[in-house]
């Protein structure tokens, strides 16, 4: 899908402030923005209705089927933007996936430690002068989010995803044995592109001495069937490379946070190897448009929608 549209107003926390800096100091693109790690308004009158459980150590949002286990269902692991396994939007997100009919398993990808502005915009109806003051303190909250992501890194966080699809295969091996499926938001859509890739994960990243010793590495993946993600960030064109899994993209115009220059090299690579994809690029929408939350223009509403069936489709055909 693509179109002319207005240029995507999404701006990384500090980036008011960068612009009022002395012309020449250009900052670099932010490698998140407030929609990766701010909560809409949850739309009135929904609800999440999983839960919250420990998986191989790991706390996990669990949404199933009312069917389940009576009725098989294919495994999808949904990861999340900066905001986390405890906010109301993703679990909502992952019980809509649940209500066509998959075991949903959405990790705590960052141990308890979400982005440092997850909040949500409900929260925000602050005085001007204190808005004032907050936009000074811009800077500051861009060197936070910095240091957070400096926290959760591929080394930290590929062996999380790991324990937990360990975890699955036990706990739901049912629903595991039909297949383990991945979408993914914002930050977790990067990681939907390394699961589907057969690049292997070093044996140090999941602190096994002995294996590190003998100089092993894990199987080599993919690690899922099939994948979707969502206005991905931090993609670099080194994670196109060792594809298996196919995959759908749903992107926004404009947008800072997943480059077209990216997103092309992306495409040529796709195609090159000959790998199953699909690439659906959204004009005058912001960026983590495709989570649920309540926005007031009904054509964001609409595409929205329209972003979740092209995911839905994509998952459930393969």
């Amino acid at each position: 899908m693509t179109g002319p549209g207005p240029e995507v107003a999404c701006k990384a926390p500090g980036s008011d402030a960068a612009e009022a800096s002395i012309a020449g100091d250009a900052a670099p693109n932010p490698p998140m923005c407030d929609d990766c790690v701010t909560d809409r308004p949850t739309p009135r009158g929904q609800a999440s209705t999983g839960e919250i459980i420990k998986l191989n150590d790991i706390d996990v949002y669990i949404s199933k089927p009312n069917e389940y286990p009576h009725v098989p269902s294919k495994l999808l692991l949904l990861l999340t933007g900066g905001t986390g396994l405890k906010s109301t939007n993703n679990q909502i997100q992952a019980d809509k996936f649940a209500s066509e009919g998959f075991l949903v398993v959405m990790p705590d990808l960052f141990e308890g430690d979400p982005a440092p502005n997850s909040k949500t915009e409900e929260d925000q109806d602050i005085p001007l002068i204190e808005k004032i003051k907050m936009r000074v303190a811009d800077t500051a909250k861009s060197f936070l989010l910095d240091m957070w992501l400096a926290r959760h890194t591929d080394e930290k966080v590929l062996p999380i995803l790991h324990k937990v699809l360990d975890g699955c295969k036990e706990k739901f091996a049912d629903a595991y044995a039909q297949g383990v499926y991945g979408v993914g938001y914002c930050f977790g859509g990067r990681y939907i592109l390394l699961l589907a890739s057969e690049k292997e994960l070093p044996a140090s990243w999941e602190q096994k001495p002995q294996d590190e010793e003998a100089g092993r590495t894990t199987k080599r993946g993919p690690f899922i069937k099939a994948g979707a993600l969502a206005h991905a960030t931090m993609v670099t064109p080194d994670d196109f490379s060792g594809l298996k899994a196919p995959l759908s993209l749903v992107c926004v115009e404009n947008d800072i946070l997943f480059p077209d220059e990216i997103r092309e090299i992306g495409e040529e690579n796709m195609s090159r190897n000959n790998l199953e994809h699909e690439v659906q690029v959204y004009p005058g929408v912001p960026h983590g448009f495709g989570v649920v939350g309540e926005y007031e223009d009904p054509n964001i509403k609409a595409t929205q929608a329209t972003a979740f069936e092209q995911m839905l489709k994509w998952v459930k055909e393969h």
